[in-house]
């Protein structure tokens, strides 16, 4: 496989609004929090789901796994490093690994997104502005 581990981290707060009674973040959370991961990692090779839906194509995720392994809590300083597990067909997939301020992992995941061309409604292959971004 060739070497494409382009990765990328983002960090936040967490706000009071995200998180339960306990002060501790509501589960279902964590996948806006990967969605986060991944529009920046998007955002930072220079493209958004906007441009990507001007240009005809939209990016289902069809396929969620979270594992968790410690809460984050509110006013946690959290770390979401994104990483491309594979160079992209007609699928794309990440791998997540969110960590608090003190290094700790608190939950990892993968997502599985597929390229889809809005006028057919039907997967088409990863468009070559992407993937010509990701040749090392």
């Amino acid at each position: 496989m060739e070497n494409l581990s382009k990765s990328d981290e983002i960090q936040f707060r967490v706000r009071y609004g995200e998180t339960d009674q306990m002060g501790i973040v509501y589960h279902g959370n964590y996948a806006q929090y990967f969605e986060m991961g991944r529009t920046e990692w998007l955002r930072k090779m220079g493209f958004s789901y906007k441009n990507m839906e001007d240009e005809g194509v939209m990016l289902p995720v069809i396929s969620l796994s979270i594992n968790y392994k410690k809460s984050a809590r509110y006013d946690d300083l959290i770390k979401v490093k994104t990483i491309l597990v594979k160079k992209p067909g007609v699928k794309i997939e990440f791998d997540y690994e969110i960590s608090n301020q003190d290094g700790e992992i608190l939950t990892t995941g993968n997502s599985v997104l597929v390229f889809m061309d809005i006028n057919k409604n039907r997967p088409t292959r990863c468009p070559d502005y992407i993937l010509d971004k990701l040749l090392i």
